[in-house]
This record gives structure tokens, sequence and C-alpha cells, in this order.
């Protein structure tokens, strides 16, 4: 699938103008775009607009589609898209592979499928055996991969990542970026990347920095 933004605008509750100019970007499947910009621009609302769930006020103009379906004329649950935030909301009364399961696709049908996934998911985050782990217990590397890792089982067909690696230690970060690049380029998934730290744009193939024109966001 292949998401695109045409003409999007974002303005923030009693602002005169948008936030920062109109975007448009064509991000293809496996493909990271990567937006840069200081705190305040609107970066996290408009992942939130895309998503479906713009804070009370702002207003999301222009468009954006998803393999050719406007994704704005839709509720946020029929918008296929997952998100990841900035910190790994894992939930804490549900161990790990619970977590990874809450986020399984319909299409995996059965105790036996769903089980394999779980597990599947586990290897290629690199914790093997750590179904039955409290989330408590994992570095935030490890809770950020799991994160990584439920996103994908829900099989979205696009990915929204707000400052995913700013919580992370430095020494933590390379690896983790890289980690993300190659699982979405494996599932072909096109995702969207927000962030204010330049250097998360090394996984991107396009990246756009943008600049604040009103106030607020």
């Amino acid at each position: 699938m292949t998401l695109e933004l045409h003409d999007l605008c974002l303005t923030a509750p009693g602002a005169a103008a948008p936030l920062f100019a109109p975007l448009s970007l064509r991000i293809a499947p496996g493909e990271i775009a990567c937006l840069t910009g200081p705190s305040g621009v609107g970066k996290s609302s408009l992942i939130a607009g895309i998503a479906g769930q713009l804070p009370r006020g702002f207003v999301l103009s222009g468009q954006v589609r998803l393999n050719g379906r406007d994704l704005l004329a839709l509720p946020p649950e029929r918008r296929g898209v997952g998100v990841i935030f900035q910190q790994a909301l894992l939930f804490p009364h549900l161990s790990v592979g619970d977590n990874l399961a809450f986020g399984l696709s319909p299409e995996f049908r059965g105790r036996t499928a769903r089980r394999a996934a779980v597990s599947e998911a586990l290897e290629r985050a690199g914790l093997p055996g750590y179904g039955a782990r409290d989330p408590a217990t994992l570095s935030g590397g490890q809770r950020a991969r799991v994160a990584l890792m439920r996103a994908l089982l829900a099989q979205p067909g696009a990915l929204l990542l707000d400052e995913p690696f700013a919580a992370l230690d430095p020494a933590l970060r390379a690896g983790m970026r890289d980690f993300v690049a190659e699982h979405l380029r494996a599932a072909a998934i096109p995702a969207l990347l927000v962030s204010h730290d330049a250097q998360d744009a090394a996984v991107s193939r396009q990246s756009l920095a943008i600049a604040a024109l009103g106030t607020g966001g």
C-alpha cells in the first residue's frame, strides 16, 4: 500500500494561520518518510489527525490517502493505520505474550495460529521465551521492540511513528532505528515518522523539516 498526503494543513484552536505550510508526501510500501521540526510545530497533532484522534478544536485539511482511500472521511477504526508513541505503551496487567496477542489481526484464527504468530513475533524481536514475562521487567529497548511487533501483528496498511526513539538511551537509538526500518521494509508497510531529532532522518528515504507558521500545537 502507498500512503499519500496532499496539501495537508493543521490549524490549532483559535489560530489564524496553519501550524506549518501545506504538506504533500508520497510514501511507498516499505518506505519511511521523516518529518522533523521543533516542539510546538504540530508533529504529534498531525499524527493524531491522520489516525483519527485529533485533539478537540484542531482542524486538519487536505487529503490523506492509503492505497487510494481517503482516510479523513473514515472513522478511526476503519483507517487501517497503526501508531507507535514515544513511550512504548504496553498493558501492565498483561504478559508480554498477551500484549502481542491483543494486537493480532482477525486474520489469525484459532488458538494454534495465534500462539504461533506471537511466538514468531518474539523471535523476530530477539525475545524468544519472553511471552510470560511482565512488561515491567523489560528494558526500554525491549519494550520498544514489543510495541513495534504488536503494531505489525495488527497488519496495518500504514504505520505512524510519533518520536518513537526519544525515550531511549542514546546508545540504543541507532540499533532501534535500524530494527524498525528493517521490519517495515520486510512487511512492505509505508511509515510516517515525526521527530525533533534530525538523526532520525537516517532511517528514511525522504525527509522534510517543517517550520512553524502559526502558534500552538
